[in-house]
């Protein structure tokens, strides 16, 4: 008998985020890093944060670096299928830019607090809207 390959669950949108998150309700850095093969570090440039917001309990649960987080994830989570999965989902999140607005990333609108709007987006290109 051939050994089976442990994949992990695909979640999509509000999913994701809830899927990564410890016993206290948090979204867990450590585990959205080993999901995605980053560093704490690379996590922290990706949320915009400083490196330090991932190594101190106290900023990790901080209300700014939770949010960063759960949009991050939200997103992530919304282009899951339409990337191929969720590492290429991130490559998305990180690289491709976003003609509708003005060329930005999905992660630099993000760092600028317009997670709403890629989401916004997001469904508009899901119901059938031009990008």
């Amino acid at each position: 008998m051939g050994t089976v390959a442990k994949t992990k669950p695909a979640f999509r949108g509000a999913q994701l985020a809830t899927a990564l998150m410890d016993a206290a309700g948090n979204v867990s850095v450590e585990r959205v890093a080993e999901r995605f093969g980053m560093s704490k570090a690379q996590l922290a440039e990706t949320m915009g944060l400083k490196r330090e917001a991932m190594h101190r309990s106290a900023r990790v649960q901080a209300p700014r670096t939770q949010a960063r987080a759960t949009e991050m994830l939200e997103i992530v989570g919304r282009i899951v299928d339409w990337a191929g999965g969720e590492q290429q989902a991130m490559a998305w999140y990180r690289a491709e830019p976003i003609p509708a607005f003005g060329g930005r990333t999905a992660e630099a609108l993000v760092k600028e607090g317009k997670a709403a709007a890629v989401r916004d987006y997001l469904d508009h290109v899901a119901t059938g809207g031009f990008a």
